[in-house]
């Protein structure tokens, strides 16, 4: 399985000590140069800095056709343009990524995309957490924004 990530799920998973949920469910993760350094350029008390410096199932990759992400550069930032630009390269089977416009342009382009919260969902339904309302709380008070409504439909599709 290929998997691309954009920086939010690495950062926010890092910040509540549960990066290993994405090695858990997806093996190794790929993250784009600019991801990498907006990693780096978080802070050296950043967990996720380390994460992406020693964790061997992280693998940082360059965008190779420019093609694919200058169209994406016009409206997104960085990251997330680098992003979707290398899923698409890769045929990645799923994008790891939270900002409304970037996953709305992924899904445009055909790409399969998973948000944080989806993560939580996948590792709760794998037997991987037992309960996700402590790491949903984790990551509010960490400054993941989550309207009301979709906190309480998330704790409601965990079972929760």
């Amino acid at each position: 399985m290929i998997v691309v990530s954009d920086t939010s799920p690495i950062s926010n998973l890092a910040a509540i000590g549960q990066l290993i949920l994405l090695q858990q469910l997806y093996g190794e993760v790929i993250i784009p140069t600019a991801v990498y350094q907006e990693l780096l350029n978080s802070g050296s008390e950043d967990p996720a800095v380390l994460a992406v410096q020693t964790l061997d199932w992280i693998q940082v990759r360059s965008v190779t056709n420019a093609g694919l992400l200058q169209p994406l550069q016009a409206s997104l930032d960085a990251g997330e343009a680098e992003a979707i630009a290398l899923a698409l390269e890769l045929n990645a089977n799923r994008l790891l990524m939270d900002e409304r416009r970037g996953r709305q342009q992924a899904t445009q382009a055909g790409l399969k995309v998973t948000g944080l919260l989806g993560i939580l969902l996948a590792a709760k339904q794998q037997g991987l957490v037992a309960t996700i309302q402590p790491l949903l709380d984790a990551l509010i008070t960490n400054g993941f924004w989550i309207r009301d409504e979709l906190y309480a439909e998330t704790l409601r599709l965990a079972g929760e």
